[in-house]
């Protein structure tokens, strides 16, 4: 015969297995969390600390290889325009150099363009110059293509196929 204590004990043993397996479940929940995070702290992690950098990754370059910037190359040419007599100055060969004069900042790679059309140890240049009145001016354009061939080629090392003389104005130098 069953007892009112034994149906209480009954059902508290039922309760209690019912609290086995939650418990036994939530453990299991947590030992598979516990695992997937101990994978994610094996893998590398893309964040870093604050204030510690990356090493980038090595360039495949050759060694010894020096590069002319397009700036430092038209500096050289503009320098060696100036130098040719009967060259008054430099014209600007775009809008934002006309502007650059307009407000006083002048600079030797004034009215010199750079192109790369054959690789980086190659290149054309557009010379936009102002040339003094009374000059042969095919003689000093001849002389201003001489005269940037020759530095380009001694200073930097790169090849000018072409140079473009354009005689933006006269002045009376």
């Amino acid at each position: 015969m069953s007892t009112p204590e034994d149906s209480k004990r009954a059902g508290h043993e039922a309760e209690t297995g019912e609290a086995q397996d939650a418990t036994a479940a939530k453990d299991s929940a947590l030992s598979e969390a516990a695992a997937e995070s101990t994978k994610k702290r094996s893998q590398p992690r893309s964040l870093l600390p604050f204030g510690s950098k990356t090493k980038a990754e090595p360039k495949e370059r050759q060694v010894d290889e020096i590069r002319v910037a397009d700036g430092a190359l038209a500096s050289i040419i503009g320098l060696a325009a100036h130098e040719v007599p009967g060259v008054v100055g430099m014209a600007p060969a775009n809008i934002t150099e006309g502007i650059r004069r307009i407000l006083g900042a002048r600079q030797v790679d004034e009215g010199v363009e750079v192109e790369h059309p054959n690789g980086e140890d190659r290149a054309d240049v557009d010379l936009h110059v102002v040339v003094a009145y009374g000059v042969n001016i095919p003689v000093v354009a001849e002389s201003i293509r001489e005269r940037v061939r020759y530095a380009a080629e001694s200073l930097a090392g790169i090849t000018l196929d072409e140079v473009r003389v354009h005689v933006a104005g006269i002045s009376r130098g």
